[in-house]
């Protein structure tokens, strides 16, 4: 669809103003922010209709990270208006601008930006409408509850200035005059919008999603990755009652229903009918180290500066990371609808327009016949099967056409075939010179791709599957600063001699893919602990040794303010317990994050407890400090369980981890006893973003605080009671 066609369907609903925003003061002029690369018209963003109804388009996903909320109350400080006022449509690809993919802590950095932006052009624009209206200089205008307001008590609300009214204009590079009046959204801590549903039952979810008329299908999956379908006798399955369809594709199998539970009970009896022949085809080692070091690599120097030092006290460690599940509460399901040779997909996918291009090649179909709408996944941070289980139901729809079909996995098939977290090997070594300074650093990672998302049809699983299957694209490393698997590699600390290589590995043993921070955890993990042991040989405090390294004020402020919130200096020893820190700034241009760990240590039974936690952060300006409080703590929890139970197991021939008995994640009963977040607000500072700041720097910050309860430097993660005990 042309801009100007997609301009006509927007204006076609009669009078509205929809504009979108100028670029930022900080960006180069002449140049639009990144979200209006791709849609710079700015009547895509914000819509005031003539009966004063304001709605908001974001390219955005909620994903339970809260930019629902934040979104609204950035348009709601620039129109100065109440966020309850506004409505908020987010990740479709019929009515919302593509903004790519919702990661990377990117959400505010563009989104909001971007909506700050359009907002503020929109108020300017409105007030401009306002004063010919009035005849009136503009300067003399008050704006109050999304009115302007004359000396002499006149006034136009939004609605009645965009009446019949076509404003429909490109974005430019200056930006909006500020609004008048104290901003009362932004920096406040409102309740989020998309947490009522959740807490009182509601239909927060796509698992919660009911369409009329709707069948409910299950796919088989093959016991294994490498396993061939020798047989199948459906015959049995279809008189099973309410049995609509078997469907098979190659190795795609799959059973429609009329109801959910019947779906189940053909699901389990298709299985029974297949024979499979499944080789042992995946390699078994005695450790993490010895898998990832036996696959090729390519190594690509990633930075390089100064010189060889050999004088000096040396020290090397190797740090490793085992594949790792996305694990999401509630299984991955999706929704798909074919109608007129056009689907209809509603999916918990955080790219909705790459999954709409991915389907598009899967189902030999246009991209303007298939519309993927974004709903709320019941957990997922990074990819998950969401992509996946939306391709199951588009070939589902496909082979049965005219009603909505459900696809919702099981917990074996989200455990089992779930794109998983890269395992990883850091090797890491250092000089210190007669300063205690470090006078010599060389890292390098190995690691598979931390990034396969859709885009083209072979990066969905079903595509492989069928007896014409599309072949994964060669995964590619992502270009520094953000990297992939090198992300964070790169120390954010005063190295003269430093080289850092990441040897990408193209060739995964198991299917891999975006995991929340991608390489940043392990590689904060293996760089924090390595600073940590540094600081020891040098006999300087591990807080005082990272200070010495650093000469970013913000990263100074937040190290200093963990350390004084943690009572760091004045910190009382005890039996069994120990205290550990760790820094990073995310992707080295995102937000801050110190934190200070207390943990005690069970030595005859293994079990790491958080005793506190105490962290400091700095993401720029803040718009709901609550919502970053929870982005922190649900970033230390998650870590926290990474760092000290999870690990995915496999054999010869399959995954071996495929419910929550073999692969335990963190319980309520193991979160730390006391977990703060200290926030350092930078109002006119650019969003930096939360969601992944503090994995990497929680994991290092536990391994540290274990060292020092009792004195074991666990450098395999993770940190379970087996290993802790065996150490």
């Amino acid at each position: 669809m042309s801009a100007d066609q997609g301009r006509r369907r927007f204006l076609a609903a009669g009078g509205a103003l929809t504009l979108s925003f100028a670029m930022p003061a900080w960006s180069a002029q002449g140049e639009l922010p990144k979200s209006l690369e791709t849609t710079p018209w700015l009547d895509a963003w914000i819509r005031i209709d003539a009966s004063e109804a304001i709605t908001v388009f974001t390219g955005k996903a909620e994903l339970g990270q809260g930019i629902k909320t934040a979104l609204l109350q950035v348009v709601a400080a620039e129109l100065r208006i109440a966020p309850s006022r506004l409505r908020l449509v987010t990740a479709d690809t019929a009515r919302t601008p593509d903004e790519g993919m919702t990661a990377g802590s990117n959400s505010m950095k563009d989104s909001g930006t971007a909506l700050r932006h359009a907002a503020g052009q929109v108020r300017a624009r409105l007030m401009e409408l306002a004063a010919a209206r009035m005849k009136v200089p503009a300067a003399g205008l008050a704006l109050k509850d999304g009115a302007f307001i004359a000396l002499d008590g006149r006034r136009a609300s939004f609605g009645q200035l965009v009446s019949g009214q076509e404003l429909h204009v490109r974005a430019t590079p200056e930006p909006a005059p500020p609004a008048p009046g104290p901003k009362t959204a932004i920096g406040q801590s409102l309740p989020r919008v998309d947490i009522p549903a959740k807490v009182t039952g509601g239909r927060a979810y796509v698992q919660d999603l009911r369409l009329p008329d709707m069948v409910h299908a299950r796919v088989v999956r093959p016991p294994s990755q490498a396993a061939s379908l020798i047989e199948l006798d459906a015959a049995a399955v279809m008189r099973l009652p309410g049995v609509l369809k078997v469907v098979r594709d190659g190795r795609f199998l799959a059973v429609i229903a009329d109801g959910e539970y019947r779906a189940v009970k053909a699901a389990a009896a298709l299985a029974r009918a297949a024979r499979w022949d499944m080789p042992a085809a995946l390699p078994v080692h005695p450790s993490v180290k010895a898998l990832v070091m036996a696959q090729p690599s390519e190594p690509t120097t990633i930075l390089e500066r100064g010189t060889r030092v050999e004088q000096g006290t040396k020290l090397s460690a190797t740090f490793t990371r085992p594949f790792q599940l996305h694990a999401s509460i509630g299984p991955s399901c999706a929704i798909a609808q074919l109608v007129d040779k056009r689907y209809t997909v509603w999916t918990h996918s955080q790219g909705v327009f790459p999954l709409r291009s991915a389907l598009a090649e899967l189902l030999a179909a246009k991209e303007d016949a298939i519309r993927c709408i974004h709903v709320e996944g019941s957990g997922c941070y990074g990819h998950n099967a969401a992509d996946d289980v939306a391709a199951d139901a588009a070939l589902l729809a496909r082979a049965f056409p005219g009603r909505p079909v459900r696809v919702q996995w099981m917990r074996e098939d989200e455990h089992g075939w779930e794109p998983f977290g890269a395992a990883m090997v850091a090797q890491v070594a250092a000089t210190l010179g007669l300063d205690g300074r470090i006078a010599d650093w060389q890292y390098d990672v190995f690691t598979p791709s931390h990034n396969t998302r859709p885009g083209k049809a072979g990066n969905l699983l079903p595509a492989t599957h069928l007896a014409k299957p599309f072949t994964p694209p060669r995964p590619k490393p992502s270009p520094q600063p953000e990297g992939s698997g090198d992300r964070n590699a790169i120390p954010y600390y005063l190295l003269p001699n430093a080289r850092v290589t990441h040897h990408f590995q193209p060739k995964a043993v198991l299917r891999t893919s975006a995991m929340r921070g991608l390489g940043a955890y392990c590689n904060v993990f293996a760089i924090e602990s390595f600073m940590d042991e540094l600081a020891r040989a040098a006999r300087v405090d591990p807080v005082a040794f990272r200070l010495r390294h650093l000469d970013d004020p913000r990263a100074i402020d937040v190290v200093k303010l963990a350390a004084t919130k943690f009572g760091w200096d004045g910190y009382e020893r005890s039996p069994r317990r120990g205290r550990g820190f760790a820094f990073a700034r995310y992707k080295n241009l995102a937000s801050y994050c110190a934190l200070a760990v207390e943990v005690e240590v069970a030595r005859e039974t293994g079990l790491v407890r958080i005793v506190r936690v105490a962290s400091a952060v700095d993401c720029g300006e803040i718009v709901n400090p609550d919502g970053v409080r929870n982005q922190i703590e649900g970033g230390i929890v998650q870590s926290a369980s990474w760092t000290l139970l999870e690990q995915v197991r496999f054999d010869a021939s399959r995954v071996l981890t495929v419910d929550w008995a073999a692969y335990p994640i963190l319980r309520f009963g193991q979160v730390p006893d006391k977990l703060e977040v200290h926030l350092i607000d930078r109002p006119g500072q650019p969003f930096l973003g939360t969601g992944e700041a503090a994995q990497g720097p929680a994991a290092a910050a536990i391994a540290n605080a274990v060292f020092d309860a009792c004195g074991l430097r666990m450098r395999d993660l993770p940190l379970d009671r087996a290993r802790v005990r065996k150490a």
